[in-house]
């Protein structure tokens, strides 16, 4: 498995405040993986140390059975490819630009821009539709229009792996749905491996081949969203009292809110 990527006894830390503790993790190669959970929980943390954007506390990060830190960092960019929530570009690139920059894994010193480096990046902005912006300025955009363009930019880069931090923000719903169809067509035609941090429940058990729920820096439950996504795991993960039914035209499993969990009421002695 030249691609499966799996952490164990991983530990991740900001300063000295722990996020991510002892989590074990084996994501299937070739399948799409949504990691959910409550705010704070260490979703976006686990993401970056996956992608050795964080130097592990403890553990390790493998990919096809080695150490990240052990490959090139090049070499990692054209394996893995990472999209954060919250991207930036200095000011003044262009949507074109910006998705240009996804090439730079693939380029070499005396080779610096190819006829396949051009197709590549014409394929992701067809993808995400972004041709007609090509020559804008991506601070013009609205907040959906960036996102696709940075979108585009991960697609150009062409990984087995990509990891998507939250990529639905600031997209209407016919946006959402387009960005997860993409990453569902790009799964199944090409193979690629993806984990999307998603917030929305219905979507991530619609969208996901496997399921990560996390609770404070730990694995909750992991596993496909029939199996795992119940009343119960719902409660302990958000804290919220659902009814959980197989949505009526896909199946997956829906879930419900109906109110916050509440403590039981304390009775004096």
């Amino acid at each position: 498995m030249p691609d499966s990527l799996m952490a164990r006894s991983l530990t991740l830390r900001y300063d000295q405040r722990t996020i991510v503790d002892g989590l074990d993790l084996m994501l299937p190669e070739g399948r799409i993986t949504v990691v959910l959970g409550a705010n704070a929980c260490g979703k976006s943390t686990l993401l970056r140390g996956l992608a050795r954007l964080l130097t592990p506390a403890a553990g390790r990060v493998l990919l096809g059975g080695r150490d990240v830190r052990d490959i090139g960092p090049k070499a990692l960019a054209r394996r893995i490819g990472f999209l954060p929530q919250a991207a930036t570009a200095p000011g003044g690139v262009t949507v074109a630009e910006l998705v240009a920059r996804g090439r730079y894994p693939h380029q070499r010193l005396l080779q610096q821009w190819s006829k396949a480096d051009a197709e590549a990046v014409a394929a992701a902005m067809r993808a995400t539709g972004v041709e007609v912006l090509r020559d804008r300025v991506l601070d013009e955009l609205s907040g959906g229009q960036r996102q696709r363009a940075w979108i585009a930019m991960l697609l150009a880069q062409q990984t087995p792996v990509m990891l998507l931090d939250e990529p639905t923000t600031y997209l209407d719903i016919a946006h959402q749905l387009e960005v997860l169809e993409l990453c569902r067509r790009l799964n199944r035609e090409e193979a690629r491996t993806v984990v999307l941090v998603l917030h929305d429940l219905d979507q991530a058990c619609r969208y996901a081949d496997h399921l990560v729920v996390m609770r404070e820096g730990r694995v909750l439950a992991s596993g496909a969203p029939a199996e795992i996504m119940t009343t119960e795991l719902v409660a302990e993960a958000f804290g919220v009292d659902a009814l959980v039914q197989p949505h009526p035209v896909t199946g997956t499993p829906m879930i419900v809110p109906i109110a916050p969990v509440t403590a039981p009421a304390e009775v004096d002695a």
